[in-house]
């Protein structure tokens, strides 16, 4: 299956952002790639913590810190209801570490986290039943509960009080937004809610609610006349759960994720985040938001999605170092199960997407798949490699364990794929049993004779909501890169910032001759490109079609390690042919 190739774009500098930026002492090429970034002033480049926003303006704070006070004054149990994603687990981890610095009792705090083939998601009635084997008095979720309206009232109704910590959308009824009834509710994206940061992660609203627990707590005297307890060793944990929620990096969350980098790179870190490093084969020194998004994160999920995200929870909680070793490589070991299972189901999904174009003579607006075979707890990623592909709103389905079809979705610029689920369960009452998400991403949950009926009315959604425009992928550069800019502390000193999801990683984009290729690995193709006079190393992960002899590379600057030598090298992202493809076949 061909991949949709892309339009490039060239981003915009604005000349006297970039200038000012430079005349303040920043790097030149950073300056250039910072104002096409939306930086104006050398001021929004401070990551100092003092300048995050402040705890008060996040709606509910307060109340949930006065909730969480009360409770640890009464010596009251409080059991968090986590997320079985890395969010969610570091959210979890947050709260856990977090409460028991501000003075919890270890006894009487625990954690409870559902199994997605067994519990679904979020707080349900049967998760409150598990939490109540803890004999709690305040139930906490983290990264969940703003849509779970039967497993709040049956908490509350079991003499509980629920405080939801959340950063999803609330659900829709009709015209009006839904909220659960819990005791107190803190969630940026909530009605009312004037905090100005809304794609702040779960594990940052948590982190949030301890800062304003810790205000409560210093007014009431807790403390005594020493000083309050510290909560930035909580930041490599923040940094790790927002990077690998793939949440959009505005100024707050990019000092919180600079401020986690930093503790890392200075050796400052839990167990479990440096064991995670060394079983990824990563060095923490030089550590990178890339880590955090393509080496911790995928190994935290991978627990959710084949086993139990107690694994990964536990491997984030412990101080034992060697408890810490021995649960990173479990986590290592069942991710890489999870690039198995992910592979052929990737590979299943292609072989129906080939089918599919064959007998439409198109792509549809939207892809609809499912296969007997497809394991639920890698649908969402299969979902996103087929949308990275083909550029189309893509849903994966898989059976759960209770007979139902759960489904995992994956959206693209200018298509809301949460409105979009909201318009097909108004539009075909019955078709949906659950849903929630964001723009980008959603889930949902149907009987499987739905399938057919979802398929449709999410693909007439699509064919109203997208336009030729919209469906045409486009590939933002940052255009051609100098020669003098070719060198390891120009990578250095990118890689020394925080890049991630609406502050992309610098992509430039050069006209090269290929004077070689050849595959390695059997799906990687490595070339080698004659770049303004100069003979370069390439590779493009996860492409195995030839190239033409000249090309226009959409690429990374990154080094290439190889017994104790560094080559720079391109990393390419996407390439459009300069002349027409051929003349390589006699030349290999």
């Amino acid at each position: 299956m061909k991949a949709h190739v892309p339009v490039f774009e060239l981003r915009d500098v604005p000349p006297r952002a970039a200038y000012a930026l430079e005349q303040a002492g920043v790097h030149p090429l950073l300056a250039r790639l910072f104002a096409a970034r939306g930086i104006s002033a050398a001021e929004q480049l401070d990551d100092a913590l003092a300048h995050l926003l402040p705890p008060q303006s996040l709606q509910g704070s307060a109340e949930a810190a006065r909730l969480l006070a009360d409770t640890l004054a009464a010596g009251g149990g409080i059991c968090i209801v986590a997320d079985y994603d890395c969010d969610g687990a570091t959210a979890c981890a947050v709260a856990l570490r977090g409460l028991a610095a501000l003075g919890a009792a270890p006894e009487r705090l625990h954690y409870v986290v559902p199994d997605r083939s067994v519990h679904g998601y979020g707080l349900t009635p049967a998760i409150v039943e598990l939490a109540l084997r803890h004999r709690p008095s305040l139930l906490v979720t983290v990264d969940n509960g703003i849509a779970s309206f039967d497993g709040v009232a049956h908490a509350r109704a079991q003499g509980l009080a629920v405080l939801v910590t959340d950063h999803h959308l609330p659900a829709q009824v009709g015209d009006a937004v839904a909220l659960p009834d819990a005791n107190v509710i803190v969630n940026p994206n909530a009605p009312g809610c004037g905090f100005e940061s809304k794609c702040l992660a779960g594990v940052g609203v948590m982190f949030y609610v301890l800062l304003a627990l810790r205000a409560e707590l210093r007014a009431r005297g807790a403390f005594g006349s020493a000083a309050a307890p510290r909560l930035d060793a909580l930041l490599d944990l923040v940094a790790l759960g927002t990077v690998a929620d793939v949440v959009k990096l505005d100024g707050n969350n990019r000092r919180l994720v600079a401020q986690g980098l930093r503790r890392v790179r200075n050796g400052r870190m839990q167990p479990g985040v440096a064991a995670l490093f060394a079983a990824a084969g990563r060095d923490p020194a030089r550590a990178a938001a890339f880590d955090f998004g393509f080496a911790l994160g995928p190994r935290i999920n991978a627990a959710g999605r084949l086993a139990d995200m107690t694994l990964g929870i536990e491997c984030l909680v412990t101080d034992d170092p060697a408890r810490a070793r021995e649960l990173a490589l479990q986590l290592d070991a069942i991710n890489r199960e999870r690039r198995v299972v992910e592979a052929g189901m990737r590979e299943q999904a292609e072989s129906r997407c080939d089918r599919l174009v064959a007998d439409a003579a198109e792509l549809p607006s939207a892809l609809v798949l499912f296969d007997e075979g497809f394991h639920e707890g890698v649908v969402g990623i299969v979902a996103g490699r087929l949308k990275d592909r083909l550029h189309r709103p893509t849903f994966v389905f898989a059976r759960g364990s209770d007979g139902r079809l759960k489904g995992s979705g994956r959206s693209i610029p200018g298509f809301h794929l949460r409105d979009a689920l909201d318009l097909v369960a108004k539009r075909e009452p019955g078709t949906l049993l659950r849903f929630g998400g964001h723009a980008m991403a959603a889930g949902c949950t149907l009987e499987a004779d739905q399938l057919e009926r979802f398929s449709n009315a999410l693909q007439q959604v699509a064919a109203e909501g997208l336009d030729a425009a919209t469906l045409t992928r486009r590939l933002r550069t940052d255009g051609a890169l100098a020669l003098e800019y070719f060198n390891v502390q120009t990578v250095a000193a990118m890689d020394a910032e925080v890049w991630g999801q609406a502050f992309e990683a610098p992509v430039f984009c050069d006209v090269v001759d290929v004077l070689s290729q050849r595959l390695v690995g059997e799906k990687h193709l490595k070339l080698r490109v004659r770049h303004l006079g100069q003979a370069r190393d390439a590779i493009w992960f996860g492409h195995a079609e030839p190239v033409a002899e000249r090309v226009r590379l959409a690429y990374r600057l990154s080094l290439d390690e190889y017994n104790g030598q560094q080559r720079l090298q391109m990393v390419i992202e996407a390439a459009t042919d300069v002349v027409p493809a051929g003349a390589l076949a006699s030349r290999r």
